[in-house]
């Protein structure tokens, strides 16, 4: 598949975060690109996924024909529910969020910065409902991962030094995931720990207008 193809970044991104699952993890994963973690659990990993509109044990999505318009997740979209799942009010859901239970959020951003900021609900002159459950999620779990592109439509690096959108949250990421790249924050800076297939380090920097620490080993990961 072509690196550029968008459902070869699902793909890639979706298997490359599957990867920081660990066995029994609470994990909420946001609307859109995030959803794609949960076609790719490792063998041998249960994981019990949350929405917040009150279910935890969410499954993966229905068979054409067989969605149930009462079995939807905070998106909105149709869904399934494992063995052993629990169905429970909003109330509750949200304050398994509040509480720190969730071990793990996966969500989609607008911008993220070397601080570890995130802006990933409001585009300035845009009609958007709310903020939906996105500043509790990062502010409530114990690991914040963020999945995007590395650069917008227009090619901009969406990896800044500072964002320039409204914030959803205050140095809360602690891992990012790209098309491109994988990092983590560290010192106010992002430090490169692994190289998406078909690019180079160069190519790494000349898409993030953030500062990098490059030094070690840099793997690479890929959709095989």
């Amino acid at each position: 598949m072509d690196k550029n193809d968008k459902d070869y970044k699902k793909i890639l991104i979706g298997k490359r975060i599957a990867k920081e699952l660990s066995d029994g993890d609470f994990v909420n994963l946001g609307i859109g690109l995030p959803t794609e973690v949960a076609n790719h659990i490792p063998k041998g990993i249960n994981v019990y996924f949350q929405s917040e509109n009150g279910i935890m044990g969410v499954g993966p999505a229905p068979n054409s024909g067989d969605e149930d318009p009462e079995m939807i997740n905070a998106g909105g979209g149709f869904i399934t529910a494992i063995s052993g799942s629990a169905f429970i009010d909003s109330a509750m859901s949200f304050a398994i969020i509040r509480g720190g239970h969730l071990d793990m959020t996966v969500l989609g951003a607008l911008q993220v910065d070397q601080k570890g900021n995130l802006a990933n609900w409001w585009i300035p002159g845009k009609f958007v409902p709310g903020m939906g459950g996105a500043m509790d999620l990062v502010s409530g779990a114990k690991k914040v991962v963020v999945a995007m592109e590395h650069c917008d439509k227009n090619g901009n690096s969406k990896i800044l030094q500072e964002c320039t959108l409204p914030l959803t949250a205050v140095g809360k990421v602690n891992l990012i995931v790209t098309d491109m790249a994988v990092m983590k924050i560290e010192k106010d800076k992002f430090r490169l720990l692994e190289i998406a297939e078909g690019y180079t380090i160069d190519d790494i920097q000349k898409a993030t207008e953030a500062d990098l620490i490059i030094e070690g080993e840099i793997k690479n990961f890929g959709v095989n």
